[in-house]
């Protein structure tokens, strides 16, 4: 008893100092990276007219980032697993920041296809990378409260953008810069400069963490290697082959439709929200930051819930995709209705939506076999990104074919149901029996 009460307290300060000491940088790269993907949207109140792009126009060039980032995510998973994560990140934070400042210079429609296929380039890996980092620091059933707690940098990122977005059109005219062109260039910076940080302070493995004290990292590396052999028994363990894994190919496919409707409604968010209640840059974007607090919290919850079972992630899964379709409902039934009920819509679609998009590629970091992590969660989310490629396109063309958001709207809420039904038919073949450990204690991580 009193052995395990000391491995217990080994174990509690050995994950606490991990979490501490690797999420809030994870956290900070992942915020400045959906910045740099999504604030086209609020550029886009003024860049549109400026460079007389229509809405199938920048949907495309809105979607293009999502192109290049599926047809490089395998292979720079795999670069990533070779050179380490640290110097990959710090890669992709550095380079991406520097073409997202870049965008600012485009002056018609093939210089912004160009520049957001480049960042989707640039870009292409860091998602499954963080995700492979934290398996290589997390055992199973710490894993989805650490990505959630580092996906939670997604809605602060909605936070920080809708707080900004104002203040930086507004500047519009300084320096000879239109203001669309300020907000690219301030909020493309900071990704440098992270990416610098990353190099310099994030740890590469257990093994070298020198603020991990000798029976700790001890205990960390034993239990990772443990858990290294009970993973994903009876899956393949054939490196490439997991690209091709019936799991792999569900929960890729299931996400990708999850991220048609939000990827249409992120890139439209800030002149569809104007458009609908007759609001101002400022009032949409506030209604942008609420709704990243309601999305950070959903999140966090959703994390704790599923780390205990790997089945607890398709029952949040299918909870998450029913509450986000209500949401696109109603807001397809209130675009001319009272602004309660946009804003409603609004917050229960992307709270629900955004914080479903972290269960699949986790659940794959928790299934799989060491062996295939880097090719099996890249490949997970290379089918996922197709959906963000599908959502603005489709919503642009239906955009201007139509004269309104309604119809564009109506055409996506249907979407994530289909998700569920492709889910609920297969799930129980692909995952087969619970896992053995499944429903052990949860622990926290301070």
């Amino acid at each position: 008893m009193e052995h395990d009460e000391r491995d217990g307290a080994i174990e509690r300060t050995t994950m606490r100092k991990v979490a501490w000491r690797t999420l809030p940088l994870l956290m900070l790269a992942y915020l400045v990276a959906y910045i740099d993907r999504t604030n086209i949207s609020f550029a886009a109140v003024t860049m549109n007219a400026d460079l007389g792009f229509s809405a199938t126009v920048y949907g495309i060039g809105a979607a293009m980032f999502s192109i290049s980032y599926a047809l490089f995510e395998v292979p720079s998973n795999l670069l990533g697993d070779k050179v380490g994560p640290r110097r990959w990140l710090a890669r992709i934070l550095v380079t991406w920041g520097l073409l997202s400042a870049a965008t600012s210079l485009v002056g018609n429609a093939w210089q912004f296809y160009l520049v957001r296929f480049l960042l989707g380039i640039a870009e292409a890996g860091f998602y499954p990378c963080v995700v492979l980092y934290i398996a290589g620091w997390f055992p199973p059933e710490y894993r989805a409260r650490a990505v959630s707690r580092f996906y939670v940098a997604l809605p602060v990122a909605m936070i920080v953008m809708g707080g900004l977005a104002g203040p930086l059109l507004r500047l519009d005219g300084t320096l000879g810069l239109r203001g669309w062109q300020w907000l690219l260039i301030a909020e493309g910076i900071p990704s440098v400069l992270i990416g610098l940080l990353v190099f310099l302070i994030l740890p590469d493995r257990p093994e070298t963490a020198r603020w991990l004290a000798g029976e700790e990292r001890a205990w960390l590396v034993r239990r990772l290697a443990r858990d290294a052999t009970e993973a994903a028994e009876g899956r393949v363990r054939h490196g490439w082959r997991a690209v091709l894994h019936p799991l792999v190919l569900l929960l890729g496919l299931a996400n990708l439709l999850n991220f048609v409707p939000v990827s249409a409604v992120v890139v439209y968010a800030a002149k569809m929200l104007m458009a609908f209640n007759a609001w101002s840059v400022d009032q949409a974007g506030a209604l942008v930051a609420l709704c990243g607090v309601i999305t950070a919290l959903t999140t966090i919850g959703t994390g704790m819930f599923v780390d205990s079972s790997a089945r607890r992630y398709f029952l949040a899964y299918g909870a998450h995709l029913i509450a986000a379709a209500l949401g696109l409902a109603l807001l397809s039934s209130a675009t001319r209705g009272p602004a309660l009920a946009v804003s409603t819509g609004y917050c229960l679609f992307m709270a629900c939506s955004q914080a479903a998009g972290l269960l699949p590629v986790t659940l794959l970091s928790r299934l799989l076999h060491p062996g295939e992590r880097a090719a099996g969660l890249a490949m997970g989310n290379t089918i996922s990104q197709l959906g963000n490629f599908i959502g603005p396109v489709l919503f642009g063309i239906v955009y201007d074919a139509s004269g309104g958001y309604r119809m564009g709207l109506a055409a996506i809420a249907p979407v994530p149901l289909v998700a569920i039904a492709l889910m609920a038919g297969r799930t129980a073949g692909v995952l087969g029996p619970a896992r053995r450990g499944a429903g052990s204690e949860v622990h926290g991580l301070g």
